[in-house]
């Protein structure tokens, strides 16, 4: 059931998982430790996890996440550039945050292949002057933290002084069109419905990720249950998910429910915020390895070979029931 967090000395840089029962977190959590999976031995293969992302060639679908401002956490070293580096050092795809666009270009000169998130600041001109200096300094991708807008009073949010905005399916379509006329794919990052992916579709965007951002949405529904339904509208774009992915059974499970990749979090950061790459490197490595026992216990190849129907909720196959 629910993973509890033991990092002594961290407490203060890394909050507790609430149970309270309206936060999202802790329904994602137990929504994917109720999952259990078929075995398929019979024929099996060792698994090739291995991903083709953009033109780019990749270790694994498990990628970084988009933190944002741990350097300025008052540690004596920099997270944001030693898991930047743990991304490069295992092939890795990795996500930036917020981050101002001098911060931006410390991480970037790290050289791994980062995608860039931008919060939806209600200055437009921003978000494109800051997908502009993403791509000139090695971002292969850019999007936006779409959901990252109403804050906890109900009102439009304010992050770091700045004033954010919503964004309409025309804004949408507008920041996809800036993305690729810089030659970058777009990502909508915080999605939650079939019916925003559907409009992501339809304004071109590149990926989406299924994500409550750790919890904004009280009692958001877990990315587990909503991909199969994303999945439908998706048409050729990526599906991305986050928010528990904590080890690679949790990956395995968002894969095989439909997701392209997935971004691990919580999982990397006692380790990131205490010995900097290193414990990046190991965790990823335990996570990729976990990833590749469960596909072949269940007779999946490679990532293009991932089946549905080997997952059970509740004595029954979970697509039954989603």
């Amino acid at each position: 059931m629910e993973k509890e967090a033991n990092w002594p000395g961290l407490e203060g840089l890394i909050p507790a998982l609430p149970k309270d029962a309206s936060n999202a977190s802790w329904h994602t959590r137990h929504f994917l430790d109720e999952i259990l999976i078929e075995e398929r031995i019979i024929g099996t293969h060792v698994a090739d996890i291995s991903m083709r992302l953009w033109g780019r060639n990749f270790t694994s679908p498990i990628m970084m996440p988009a933190f944002s401002h741990l350097n300025k956490a008052g540690l004596d070293h920099l997270p944001m550039e030693e898991y930047a580096q743990a991304a490069k050092d295992l092939g890795l795809v990795n996500w930036v945050g917020m981050e101002s666009d001098t911060d931006y270009a410390k991480i970037a000169e790290v050289g791994a292949d980062t995608i860039r998130i931008i919060k939806p600041f209600l200055d437009h001109k921003k978000i494109r002057s800051q997908m502009d200096f993403a791509v000139r300094h090695q971002a292969f991708a850019v999007g936006i933290d779409i959901d990252h807008s109403i804050g906890t009073d109900g009102n439009i949010d304010v992050v770091d002084g700045e004033k954010l905005g919503t964004l309409t399916a025309q804004d949408i379509e507008g920041f996809v069109k800036t993305a690729h006329e810089l030659g970058a794919p777009f990502v909508a990052k915080g999605v939650l419905s079939a019916r925003d992916a559907f409009i992501c579709e339809k304004a071109g965007v590149d990926a989406i990720v299924v994500s409550h951002h750790h919890g904004r949405l009280p009692f958001a529904v877990p990315p587990a249950m909503i991909i199969p339904d994303i999945k439908k509208v998706s048409g050729n774009m990526k599906i991305f998910a986050d928010c528990s992915v904590d080890d690679g059974r949790d990956a395995y499970k968002l894969l095989a429910l439909g997701a392209d990749a997935v971004s691990t979090g919580r999982a990397i950061l006692p380790g990131l915020l205490k010995d900097g790459t290193p414990a990046v490197t190991v965790k990823l490595r335990q996570m990729n390895n976990q990833l590749k026992e469960l596909m072949g216990y269940t007779g999946v190849a490679a990532l293009d070979a991932f089946d549905p129907t080997v997952l059970w909720y509740h004595g029954r196959r979970l697509v039954n029931i989603l």
